[in-house]
Parts: structure tokens; C-alpha cells; sequence
């Protein structure tokens, strides 16, 4: 079964729809995916840097968020919640045992 997530083809074009999927859904907070998940759009922009070191964090940002970051927040961020913060740090907590 992992063999699947392992064919780079697959691999990147499953990326590719996550990617569009986020860019798509603005509605979506990073502090609401952190909460949830224990990433978000600057995190795959971060991975996406550290599997090529060629690549710049705020290029491989730009290319996730699918604009410069700061643009992004600009028109579609929100003020967090402190609700939205503490589950943030919660779940960011359990990233810290996982891998």
C-alpha cells in the first residue's frame, strides 16, 4: 500500500490538488487547519522550501498560497480567536511526539 504514496507521479499529483483545494477554499484559516490538522499552508510552503534548499521559503509560500503571503493575509485573514489559538497550540503540541 505505500508503494502508492511513493510513485512520484501520484505523489505530485495529489499535491497539486491539495494545493489548489487550499488556494480554492480562503475561507479556510491557517489557525483553523493548525487546529485541526497540525499544518497549514506555510507549512507546506515550508516543506516544499526544505525538500529543495534551491528553493526560497517565501517563493515556495508564494506558490502554495498561490500570491505572495502577505497578500494572502492581507485580503483573507482573519483575527484569531483565543479558542482558535488554544486549539492551535494544542494540536501543534502533538506534533512534537509524532514525528
Amino acid at each position: 500500500m505505500n508503494d502508492i504514496l511513493t510513485d512520484d507521479k501520484v505523489a505530485a499529483t495529489a499535491f497539486r490538488r491539495l494545493v489548489a483545494h487550499l488556494q480554492h477554499r480562503t475561507d479556510v484559516q491557517n489557525v483553523d487547519l493548525m487546529g485541526l490538522a497540525g499544518f497549514c499552508r506555510n507549512c507546506l510552503g515550508d516543506w516544499v522550501a526544505e525538500a529543495d534548499p534551491t528553493i526560497e521559503k517565501d517563493d515556495a509560500r508564494a506558490a502554495v498560497y498561490g500570491m505572495p503571503q502577505s497578500e494572502w493575509k492581507a485580503k483573507y485573514q482573519g483575527e484569531a480567536t483565543p479558542e482558535q489559538l488554544q486549539r492551535m497550540q494544542e494540536s501543534v503540541a502533538k506534533n512534537q511526539t509524532g514525528h
